[in-house]
């Protein structure tokens, strides 16, 4: 799964391309602080900064940019200069456009994305209260462990989102009591364990919770979450460790229908995964703080 930021960054390291960047929003806005556009020279875009009236300007400026070889730090909406160009939310945004970013530079952020890891770029102009440094964070992956239509609907729900998705079923890399085979995760993994015969959790989750996987969710009621909860406590994980297991699991509570589960459970971790989005650097300390499998 590839956002329109990451599509923005990647036309603009490929090619001669201008990358616009929206560094101030001042009320509300339909795009996040840091969203980015490129613009080639031949008028193709990547990414969206709105409804598309923005993008049209933006090309007109990325075109004076080219010319002028220089940035622009412009400002839209409300306390623009630019009179005759209005947002319909009212609000103001300020968008900052590089006609010319270092080829070099960007495909440092891209191959450092590409190996999973954290990225950042740093955004030229002088305005110390605008946003000076886009970070950027690797696509969610998804791991399913289990087997049945509720494990089914998940991994089919997830690869339709975008996922990348691993489906590891018992005799298919996972043997009972062993921990899986050639599995990898990471800070940016999703891990779900969907058994109703619970016996088969044990290693997977010692092996899970020795991952910096942002979410690790197992299914099962009141009885056998008490039942994990205390096998992981005789195995001697602490309480910080335990909670990490999210149980029960999916947003919305008691369905029994196995594709409400898995929109259920998939939403869950798509909050989850905005949420590490909205908090820069919080991954690469667990990254630092804990240990990696693979």
């Amino acid at each position: 799964m590839e956002d329109d930021d990451q599509s923005a960054l990647r036309f603009a390291a490929r090619g001669d391309a201008a990358l616009c960047t929206l560094v101030g929003i001042e009320g509300s806005f339909s795009r996040r602080l840091g969203a980015q556009l490129a613009i080639g020279v031949d008028g193709a875009v990547a990414g969206s900064l709105s409804d598309g009236c923005l993008e049209r300007e933006l090309a007109t400026q990325a075109e004076l940019a080219r010319h002028e070889r220089a940035p622009r730090l412009l400002r839209y909406g409300r306390g623009s200069p630019f009179i005759d160009f209005r947002l319909p939310c009212g609000s103001g945004v300020d968008v900052l456009i590089d006609p010319a970013p270092d080829h070099e530079i960007l495909a440092d952020v891209v191959a450092t994305l590409d190996a999973r890891r954290e990225a950042r770029l740093d955004l030229t102009h002088d305005r110390p209260a605008l946003l000076r440094q886009r970070v950027y964070t690797p696509a969610p992956r998804l791991v399913v462990f289990g087997q049945g239509p509720e494990a089914e609907a998940l991994e089919a729900m997830g690869r339709h989102y975008g996922l990348g998705v691993s489906a590891v079923r018992p005799g298919q890399g996972l043997s009972l009591g062993q921990p899986p085979v050639d599995v990898a995760a990471d800070a940016w993994t999703a891990i779900v364990l969907l058994f109703h015969d619970h016996e088969w959790e044990r290693a997977i989750l010692d092996w899970a919770l020795e991952t910096p996987a942002f979410y690790i969710g197992a299914l099962g009621g009141q009885t056998s979450r008490e039942t994990r909860q205390e096998a992981l406590r005789a195995a001697r994980f602490s309480d910080e460790q335990i909670a990490r297991v999210t149980s029960p699991i999916g947003l919305i509570p008691h369905t029994r229908e196995a594709r409400v589960l898995a929109l259920s459970v998939l939403a869950e971790i798509v909050a989850r995964y905005e949420a590490l989005r909205s908090a820069p650097g919080m991954a690469t300390d667990r990254l630092a703080a804990g240990t990696t499998a693979g």
